[in-house]
């Protein structure tokens, strides 16, 4: 593709050299450049790619684009200057690509909690209503039933169009993407045209990144308000945040809520660890998820079908099809009679929702044993809230290593101990081996008991000293109730 092509709708501030030239590919890692690249300079946190501008060159890249040119100039390259590489890089991906996003509805769903729920949720819908999708998830990329390994919470932009253009080219006509805050503050969504954005929630989370609530909540906020006007945003308005999401936003308003008035309202009827009965804009259904957290993720998932053209029964009955989605309040029941449960919860606000929901369920003869920990070289200022929400909602809490990544497991775990009020002193103790912990909550357990798996979920790895070891809590329970009920 020539470069004039690629530079389209990018406000381009200086050029020196052929804008004609053909380009094969583009790069932001100076270390993958070839000849023929495209290579975009861009300033990061810890590396500044334009100090690499003069081996790219050396190394035969036909044109580079760039926020300031280089003393010296090779008249066998072409220079771009712009005034934001990062955001100019989505464009040029964009174009790079055929702008796959304008071929295809293009669904973001951003939030605090329940991002990879929604977005996954939504893939299986539509599978069940007929149509392959792509999906862009923490868990999973799919393209129909192609699974792509995934890496990110929300991947580079260059590889984003480049799975659209795929799903393009085998002829989805829907893609389902999870739109993060790290993603959002790092222009990976640059470029791109969205039909719908959902919201979920905003709480506690990633402030290790973004430094402030206020920040973090603004990162969210950017998202609807590069919208353009021919999006729909749709968000949760029994979040004191969700009415904030759309204060700028050009897109047309919807929102969902249990609590209050909405364009889509829904009730939870009836609710046990079989699933829940639902009434979402006074047509009932019944669902094998389960969980007032997710009543909030099928609204949404009912909203976005709803906007896109659905009619409602269609809708309901493809929702009531749906299986859980892996790490998401998975349940099984052990022989002796001891119910188990796996979840990703890994904020206050997520682990303080499972633990209400089977609380919910229960009928409190059964005693609740929760197993959960914190995740290393993260937010500490969570530490201590997740530790009495635990002690204070649990019969037992079993505190333990979750991903310590680079941190001293016991530092971890007395940062979590430091939020536990004096009257719940009695109702915890500490394993900092997680598999050691949950053949604690195993041996500790009685028939009808329930055992909370928290904080991995879907995760088949545990990260210590940068070094990812396989740990999945699902197998880690079945293997040790066959060992322990022999």
């Amino acid at each position: 593709m020539q470069l004039i092509e690629l530079l389209k709708r990018i406000p381009v501030l200086e050029i020196h050299g052929e804008n004609t030239c053909e380009i094969s590919e583009l790069v932001f890692d100076s270390r993958k450049v070839t000849e023929g690249s495209l290579y975009i300079a861009m300033r990061g946190t810890v590396v500044d790619g334009h100090s690499f501008i003069a081996s790219s060159v050396e190394k035969g890249v036909k044109a580079i684009v760039c926020e300031e040119f280089p003393e010296n100039l090779d008249e066998n390259v072409t220079y771009v200057k712009v005034k934001d590489s990062s955001k100019a890089l989505g464009q040029l991906a964009s174009n790079f690509y055929g702008n796959p996003s304008e071929k295809l509805k293009l669904i973001g769903v951003t939030g605090t909690n329940g991002k990879t729920s929604v977005s996954t949720l939504l893939f299986d819908v539509f599978k069940n209503l007929g149509y392959d999708s792509a999906l862009l998830s923490t868990v999973e990329i799919r393209i129909g039933n192609q699974i792509i390994p995934a890496t990110h919470t929300t991947p580079d932009v260059i590889t984003i169009n480049k799975i659209l253009a795929q799903a393009v080219e085998e002829g989805c006509e829907f893609a389902f993407m999870e739109v993060s805050s790290h993603g959002i503050a790092q222009n990976r969504i640059e470029g791109l045209h969205f039909k719908i954005a959902g919201f979920t929630n905003l709480t506690h989370d990633h402030l290790d990144y973004h430094k402030t609530f206020d920040e973090y909540l603004k990162t969210k906020k950017r998202f609807f308000d590069q919208l353009e006007d021919t999006a729909i945003a749709i968000t949760n308005v029994d979040d004191k945040n969700g009415n904030v999401m759309l204060q700028n936003t050009k897109a047309t308003k919807r929102s969902y809520a249990l609590k209050t008035m909405a364009d889509f309202h829904g009730k939870l009827l009836e609710v046990d660890f079989n699933g829940m009965l639902l009434n979402f804009n006074g047509k009932e259904f019944w669902t094998t998820l389960t969980g007032k957290f997710n009543v909030y993720n099928l609204l949404l998932v009912f909203g976005i079908a709803s906007e896109l053209g659905f009619k409602q029964d269609e809708i309901l009955q493809a929702i009531s099809q749906l299986k859980r989605v892996s790490g998401r309040f998975e349940t099984f029941k052990s022989d002796g009679g001891i119910f188990f449960i796996v979840d990703y919860a890994h904020t206050p606000d997520a682990l303080e929702n499972i633990l209400d929901s089977i609380n919910d369920i229960r009928t409190k003869n059964e005693r609740l044993i929760t197993v959960f920990g914190c995740g290393g070289d993260r937010d500490h200022s969570k530490r201590p809230e997740m530790g009495n929400i635990a002690t204070k909602k649990s019969t037992l809490a079993i505190i333990t290593s979750d991903n310590p990544r680079t941190e001293d497991p016991a530092v971890i775990i007395k940062e979590i101990e430091a939020g536990v009020e004096p009257q719940n002193f009695s109702k915890y103790t500490s394993i900092p081996d997680r598999r050691e912990a949950i053949k604690m909550a195993i041996k500790f357990a009685e028939p009808k008991d329930i055992v909370l798996v928290a904080g991995k979920g879907h995760e088949t790895y545990q990260e210590i000293n940068g070094v990812k070891h396989h740990f999945d809590d699902k197998e880690t329970i079945n293997e040790l109730w066959k060992l322990m009920s022999k």
